[in-house]
């Protein structure tokens, strides 16, 4: 039960990161450009 629940934490922990990262790329971006 508890390796699942911290599965699912990690995973969504992990997709945070993605979007941050992406949006944190694509501010850069538009600040550069």
């Amino acid at each position: 039960m508890s390796m699942a629940i911290m599965e699912i934490v990690n995973f969504l922990v992990l997709i945070v990161c993605v979007l941050i990262g992406v949006a944190f790329v694509t501010l850069l971006e538009r600040k550069i450009l």
